[in-house]
């Protein structure tokens, strides 16, 4: 991904190989892999995603650039060595970025340590994979890390970037949960980090 492109980039979730040709085909930017049945950020299994990134490897773009893959590896609770073993699994499938909720209730500091085990053990494996961590835009309503706090926080636990998504999938989207002047400050936030940034959730 190009790191000073200004435009929006278009990032198309697929479960599978299959819409991963359809994306590709229609030019995505981003080939997002994940299992919704999983949750908002669900991981798909490794064979599901080998496979997106066997495709995306073997695709020949006519002079377009070859998107990079996304692994989505779930609504983390606060494991950090179950998930820091799922993103040195998922970074040896060969993608690109991984991301991460940070679904549980935890103060900063527990975010930072959780998140900096999984950086770590995604680098270890892959060191040019980078890691995007996510917060919900309910984190109210469901006890979590809220957007406000996470440029802080993948800054402290060296991460790539942040997202903010919605969690529960209920029909309502990210400006129902949080207004202009919020999103505004969390995207400032991470540009003043030099954080990639990302809005999802409708």
């Amino acid at each position: 991904m190009p790191a000073k492109r200004s435009s929006p980039l278009l990032l198309a979730s697929v479960t599978g190989p299959e819409e991963a040709a359809i994306a590709l085909r229609e030019g995505a930017d981003i080939l997002d892999a994940k299992d919704p049945r999983e949750g908002s950020l669900g991981a798909c299994a490794p064979s599901v995603l080998r496979a997106i990134v066997a495709l995306r490897d073997g695709w020949t773009p006519g002079g377009l650039v070859v998107p990079p893959v996304s692994a989505a590896l779930g609504d983390a609770p606060n494991l950090p060595g179950t998930f820091a073993l799922a993103a040195a699994g998922a970074a040896a499938c060969g993608v690109d970025y991984l991301k991460i909720g940070l679904r549980a209730p935890c103060d900063e500091d527990e975010a930072c340590a959780f998140l900096l085990s999984v950086v770590r053990a995604a680098r270890e494996v892959s060191p040019a994979v980078r890691v995007v961590v996510a917060a919900y835009a309910e984190a109210g309503s469901i006890s979590s890390v809220s957007a406000a706090r996470l440029p802080g926080i993948a800054a402290r636990a060296s991460a790539h970037g942040c997202l903010i998504d919605t969690a529960l999938k209920d029909g309502r989207s990210l400006f129902d949960h949080l207004d202009a002047g919020a999103i505004a400050r969390f995207l400032s936030g991470c540009r003043e980090r030099g954080l990639l940034c990302g809005l999802a959730g409708s």
